[in-house]
């Protein structure tokens, strides 16, 4: 049976390369994607794998500073998919 240490750091190992797999994928569509909105979904998925990816760093280093990272590119995400999609669908961002 393995040492809990290094079942951690194989499951963050196996963890890094399904989230690049899902960045690469994601980075496929927002090439190709046929529609605006399929590119609008494309980056926010993008996003959120880069916040996994930030969250899997600050595990594998042990410290919480990455963890305030994620959160502070989660809430710029979000708003910056609602931005771009009220862009696409109206013109304009502010009313």
């Amino acid at each position: 049976m393995m040492p809990a240490d290094e079942l951690m750091n194989l499951a963050i190992i196996v963890s890094f390369a399904a989230v690049a797999v899902s960045q690469v994928l994601s980075m496929v569509r927002l090439v190709i994607g046929p529609s605006t909105g399929d590119r609008i979904l494309a980056l926010d998925t993008m996003v959120v794998n880069a916040i996994g990816l930030i969250v899997l760093i600050g595990l594998w280093q042990g410290t919480q500073l990455f963890f305030e990272a994620a959160l502070i590119i989660a809430m710029l995400g979000f708003v910056s998919t609602v931005a771009y999609a009220r862009f696409v669908l109206r013109g304009d961002i502010i009313e």
